[in-house]
């Protein structure tokens, strides 16, 4: 096992870097730093993956006939974890990472040709409508049906826990186009355009609403939606086949990377914040326990990450491991979080515009480094669920490694 990086792999490292220090801007970086109060905007997000794609590095995994840029596992670990250095977001993932390449596997060359470049230049923002009310793990049991007219479909329906939808021009929907005894059967992947009549996205309020107006998650309703036929991927009622493709690049990442990120940035808040006792939580006994432990878990999970990594670059395939790395990072996620709310105490009730500027409760430290620890930590709660469930992952691994 190689987990070590190559001097390849290293300069490539410190192009990344200096690249970086220009591209993603202070102002940026500080806006990033007051978290909740000021989550990054659509055209925040935009600019920065435009700019990533006039770099070439929008589309890492990418086959460069696509405009990809082709990145060795490495490189891409290489390339998060400088990201996570210094706070730059990860690219929205529904387009690039996720309906894309479902595209160049199952698509059309027509497909291919209408979708692929929006995509990788960011001229369209794409959600995903795979879960309803009552079929979330249980994905096959969805009931969104798409009528076959002939030359079109006739989509009636609810997608539920759809991120960022109030901002998507599009939609791609695993819709039920017949009725099978398998439920996995009769299922077809569709491109919905949102514009199209008889659409309707509804915002879903949660616990770690910032401030009025915020809000992450929809639901979207179909009524009588005419979605032409060129908009199937893969044959009609292969959506499944489409389905599992699309949720190997939901599951295959790396999550060391913003968990080490997470950490120093916890690490230097422990260290500021008073105790109440006339010291710093950071020397606090309890904590630093936990902060320990929480750092010896993140560091067996980079070393299964990198072990994987090596195992890519040598050509070879990786089994059960997705899930374990899945499991673990999600759980590790949640606690990192659990983490920064024993830091912040009182100061991780959010400030909104209510709170006096000269309000003694809250001093410097306060704003500036603990308001938004309760939302991210309310937020972190779905990460065990989506993209198939923690549960569902541990038989994942319980069928494949132990043959149960």
């Amino acid at each position: 096992m190689d987990v070590s990086f190559s001097e390849a792999d290293r300069q490539f490292q410190t192009e990344v870097r200096t690249w970086l220090e220009t591209a993603w801007p202070q102002s940026m970086r500080e806006k990033q730093r007051r978290s909740a109060l000021e989550r990054l905007s659509k055209a925040d997000r935009v600019a920065w993956q435009k700019r990533l794609a006039e770099r070439g590095w929008a589309a890492r995994n990418w086959p460069a006939e696509y405009g990809g840029a082709r990145f060795s596992a490495m490189q891409n670990y290489i390339f998060e974890l400088e990201c996570a250095r210094v706070g730059a977001p990860g690219v929205i993932p529904f387009g690039i990472t996720m309906v894309a390449p479902v595209i160049m596997k199952f698509g059309t060359p027509e497909q291919k040709q209408k979708y692929l470049p929006d995509i990788l230049a960011t001229n369209v923002w794409w959600c995903q409508g795979y879960s309803e009310p009552g079929s979330g793990s249980d994905l096959a049991s969805l009931k969104t049906r798409a009528e076959d007219r002939g030359d079109h479909y006739v989509v009636n329906g609810v997608k539920t826990w759809t991120t960022l939808a109030q901002y998507a021009d599009w939609i791609f929907c695993l819709v039920r186009t017949s009725q099978e005894a398998k439920t996995q059967l009769g299922i077809s992947f569709l491109l919905i355009d949102m514009k199209s009549p008889g659409i309707e996205v509804r915002p879903i309020i949660t616990l770690d609403q910032p401030k009025p107006g915020y809000q992450e998650i929809n639901m979207v309703y179909f009524t009588d939606v005419v979605v032409p036929k060129e908009n199937l991927v893969g044959e009609q009622g292969k959506g499944w086949t489409c389905a599992k493709y699309l949720l190997e690049f939901e599951r295959g990442n790396a999550y060391s990377p913003a968990l080490k990120g997470a950490m120093q940035h916890l690490d230097g808040i422990a260290r500021a914040t008073p105790d109440g006792r006339g010291g710093v939580i950071a020397d606090d006994p309890a904590f630093k326990t936990r902060f320990d432990q929480i750092q010896v878990e993140l560091l067996a999970m980079e070393y299964t990450e990198l072990r994987i990594l090596g195992a890519l670059s040598a050509g070879q395939n990786v089994g059960p491991e997705s899930s374990i790395l899945k499991t673990r990072g999600t759980e590790l996620q949640q606690a990192v979080t659990e983490l920064a709310m024993a830091i912040a105490g009182a100061y991780m009730a959010p400030l909104d515009e209510s709170t006096p500027a000269d309000d003694d409760n809250f001093q410097a430290i306060g704003p500036a480094a603990h308001n938004g620890v309760a939302q991210d930590y309310f937020n972190t709660r779905k990460v065990s669920i989506y993209a198939g469930s923690n549960e569902i992952q541990r038989n994942i691994m319980s069928k494949l490694v132990l043959g149960l």
